[in-house]
């Protein structure tokens, strides 16, 4: 893994790409290159995995007319050389990289669905003038851009590009409000105006001054009902048991994430069957009821792995503003994932990690919420789901907003969830604690400053995954959470939290051979009984300890409720402080007092969510838009008091 970035168009400064691979340095803290032609800059940042001693780049092809920067890993790209070589290509070195621009000179950007592996790159045409960006299928390795009309300027993160005053940093308000519903940001938004994410299995095309975007594969779900349970259960353990031996692939130490959980699990399972020796596994506790440091040493004494377990501070806010600068998102679920990559990274430069199986099987508990009201879905008429029970929905929580009693929020939400049936995208809005609904909310969360803003609705952005009834309210629901939760958040965070320590993580749940063999599973197979992962677990029944299968998911985060008795409130109170929040108007500050104020309660989980998501917000202003990006303030003392 590394960072990538680079300049094509007008303005081409050598300087700004230098200064933007030094911010870029923790991805790639092995060495750094620049390669500068008439019409571009690409610059590099290299975390040796493969081909340490001829893995250089930027990297050309014999005639040095095409060039790339590349961050990932390319798993087939031995076969694709032999390939090459035949049609009589020349290589100078073993690298993966390398094959991307012997592909490109043979085939152009037909190439890109040929390629198996985890992704972001630049590639420079420079008899053509020509600039190819590139994300892989699922969004794995991110890619931002920043176009002004004349120059294109892209990198591995935004920091890069804002640290530069070409660059104007201001907020994007709506994507924030995006950010406040649903804990990240969906589709090509960033919290950056005019900064866009290159969406997954997508190019961009920079050439005679315009850009033009494209989709270059598509993995739509495709149910095939023609097969039996074991069919699928034999599939399963085929595709992933490949997906494992071929992402062992290494020139460096490699270990695993390891929760205790049918995933991680699975992936020490395979990992001893492809005879990795040794097996280092991570794993991390948060001094709470729900830990899995027991489930996870289960699985390591059966397997035998070099265990490893880290157990999270009393205050890990302290960390808060560190982990903002890598996220460029205010997040509250990534601090844990930072912690465990920086101590994982005494050990390994890679790791593997479980993501994507529960997108893919049916392993949340939200989907035991969904999995039994398919049917009612369909007896509700959608003109009564409209009519009737939507402005029922609404007084609903007009009435608990008026009794002002927090702890009677989730009672509400269940309330809401009844009237949603009939509109699925609706009911899984409110599932995941979209609020945008009740206008009244606007009014308890935004200050004068925002409270009237126009904005679009957050629901706009789930409607398009469920417009096709006939494949099902459960279909609909994992194939959203796999294009927009399990991208802009898991994924993002992931492959932040890594790279702040130059750790590279790979996923073989979201290996293309495996995801297009599972989106063919009928979704009643994936969920028995409202049990959820039936077919998963039968797959590894005879290969994971009982306990293990036995195991009830919680999830890798800590608790919200026992966050703010730790350290979350007397954070809050230091940096969110009336003076500081009215001068801003972004926000209600009694609405915030409120909560401050009221008796700890477990039944507060989504306003400790807000809390956390506004103090960093706070925390994120102060660093990206008002602080230096050079020279970024990562002590937490530094955001308290008064403005």
């Amino acid at each position: 893994m590394c960072g990538i970035c680079g300049l094509a168009g007008g303005d081409l400064d050598r300087a700004r790409v230098e200064r933007m691979c030094a911010i870029l340095a923790h991805r790639g803290p092995d060495g750094s290159g620049i390669y500068q032609s008439d019409g571009a800059i690409l610059g590099h940042t290299r975390l040796s995995i493969i081909d340490l001693a001829t893995g250089d780049q930027p990297m050309a092809n014999e005639d040095r007319t095409v060039w790339v920067v590349f961050n990932g890993e390319i798993y087939n790209h031995r076969e694709l050389r032999r390939t090459l070589e035949t049609r009589g290509h020349r290589f100078s070195s073993q690298s993966d990289t390398e094959v991307l621009v012997h592909l490109y000179e043979e085939y152009g950007e037909a190439f890109l669905p040929h390629l198996d592996g985890i992704f972001a790159f630049a590639l420079w045409d420079a008899r053509r003038k020509r600039l190819l960006l590139v994300r892989d299928y699922f969004g794995v390795k991110p890619l931002h851009y920043f176009f002004d009309g004349m120059t294109l300027c892209f990198a591995s993160e935004i920091k890069a590009l804002v640290q530069d005053a070409a660059v104007p940093r201001r907020v994007n308000f709506q994507a924030l409000h995006y950010f406040l519903n649903l804990r990240y940001i969906p589709g090509e938004s960033t919290l950056f105006e005019n900064v866009w994410r290159l969406l997954p299995a997508h190019y961009l095309v920079f050439e005679n001054g315009a850009i033009s975007i494209a989709r270059y594969a598509d993995f739509t779900p495709r149910e095939d009902t023609s097969h039996d349970e074991a069919f699928f259960v034999e599939g399963i353990r085929h595709y992933l048991r490949e997906a494992v031996r071929k992402q062992l692939m290494s020139d460096v130490p490699l270990g695993v994430y390891l929760s205790g959980g049918l995933d991680s699990s699975a992936l020490v399972a395979f990992m001893r069957q492809a005879g990795a020796d040794p097996i280092r596994s991570f794993t991390m506790g948060f001094n709470e009821p729900t830990d899995e440091l027991d489930d996870a040493r289960i699985v390591a004494n059966h397997f035998g792995t070099e265990h490893h377990e880290i157990v999270l501070a009393p205050d890990p806010l302290r960390e808060f503003p560190r982990v903002i600068w890598h996220a460029e998102e205010p997040k509250e679920n990534i601090l844990q994932g930072f912690l465990l990559s920086r101590f994982a990274r005494q050990s390994v430069k890679v790791v593997l990690g479980g993501l994507g199986g529960d997108e893919l099987f049916a392993g949340y508990d939200l989907h035991r919420f969904i999995y039994p009201a398919q049917g009612m879905h369909r007896w509700v008429p959608r003109c009564v789901a409209d009519h009737v029970l939507h402005p029922l929905s609404r007084a609903a929580f007009a009435f608990e907003n008026r009794l002002g009693n927090l702890a009677l929020d989730e009672y509400r939400r269940g309330v809401q969830m009844l009237l949603a049936l009939g509109d699925p995208a609706r009911y899984y809005a409110i599932l995941r604690n979209v609020w945008d609904d009740d206008r009244g909310q606007f009014a308890n969360i935004y200050g004068a400053a925002l409270r009237n803003l126009a904005r679009e609705q957050t629901r706009r952005l789930l409607d398009p995954f469920f417009v096709n009834g006939a494949r099902g309210v459960l279909n609909a629901t994992l194939w959203a959470e796999f294009n927009t939760k399990m991208v802009e958040d898991f994924l993002a965070n992931e492959d932040r939290t890594a790279m702040a320590h130059g750790v590279e993580v790979r996923v073989p749940f979201l290996d293309r051979d495996l995801v297009r063999f599972a989106l063919t599973i009928p979704a009643q197979m994936k969920m028995r009984g409202n049990s959820t992962k039936h077919l998963f677990r039968r797959t590894l029944a005879d290969v994971l300890p009982s306990p293990t299968l036995r195991k009830k998911k919680w999830g890798f985060s800590f608790s919200p409720y026992h966050q703010f008795q730790k350290d979350l409130r007397q954070v809050v109170e230091r940096v969110l402080t009336r003076e500081r929040v009215q001068a801003r108007g972004w926000f209600n500050y009694d609405y915030l007092r409120r909560i401050l104020d009221h008796p700890p309660h477990p039944r507060l989980r989504w306003h400790y969510f807000f809390l956390w998501n506004v103090l960093g917000f706070e925390i994120w202003y102060q660093m990206f838009i008002e602080g230096d990006i050079q020279k970024p303030c990562f002590d937490l003392e530094g955001y308290t008091g008064t403005p």
